[in-house]
């Protein structure tokens, strides 16, 4: 039987586990704004769709980031991945905005997405609820939504882009309660992984809301 001090010594600190929370959001919040910056670039520059491309740069990337996250590239890679995702947010934006309340819609999409972060954050925090059982739902929703991108590129509808982007976005809920239970539970102790795991999520649920806006408004 194990001895419960070995576990103990073993298990990160309230300390160690809140350190890593605050270097995740730090780094986030950067990300984000690094994001905003390259999409903001991209709409003006009228960045195109790379597409099947696109895809594969971005398995790279985050191959990159996950090789190299106990050292200083993983932070190097993962300003690398944001900076490119926010590229490919470009051709999304710039089609929204071309509608006449298109500025609302990016505002409205934006504040949405910070809502349900700040929710599911929030109370995953609190409660220290293990989420866990959700890695199933996410390997498995990451297969569908890799399988429906491709699909997508080769034919597309409306309702395909519509029930796309609703699962993308309880895709993104439950990474989120999955990957911040993990730092809170002390289970993750890689702030840059975490990081990662966190953008993705919010990409994917800002991205799909913009969508869904986007075809409601789209004549």
């Amino acid at each position: 039987m194990a001895n419960p001090s070995v576990f103990a010594a073993r298990a990160p600190s309230a300390i160690e586990i809140n350190k890593v929370l605050r270097s995740t959001y730090a780094l986030l919040a950067m990300t984000l704004l690094w994001s905003a910056v390259t999409a903001s670039v991209a709409v003006a520059i009228g960045f195109p769709h790379l597409g099947l491309i696109g895809l594969l740069v971005f398995f790279g990337l985050l191959f990159a980031v996950h090789k190299t996250v106990n050292s200083g590239w993983g932070l190097v890679w993962t300003f690398a991945l944001t900076g490119f995702l926010g590229l490919e947010l470009g051709p999304l934006l710039s089609w929204v905005l071309q509608s006449s309340d298109g500025g609302v819609l990016v505002a409205q999409s934006l504040a949405i997405t910070a809502v349900a972060f700040f929710g599911l954050s929030i109370y995953t925090i609190t409660t220290k609820r293990d989420f866990s059982f959700l890695s199933g739902f996410l390997v498995v929703g990451a297969i569908v939504i890799i399988a429906s991108v491709v699909v997508s590129f080769f034919w597309v509808s409306t309702l395909m882009l519509q029930v796309l982007a609703g699962f993308c976005i309880l895709f993104g809920a439950a990474l989120i309660l999955w990957q911040t239970s993990a730092v809170v539970r002390g289970e993750e102790t890689n702030y840059i992984r975490a990081t990662v795991g966190i953008y993705v999520a919010l990409y994917n649920i800002f991205s799909s809301i913009l969508l869904l806006f986007g075809l409601g408004g789209d004549d």
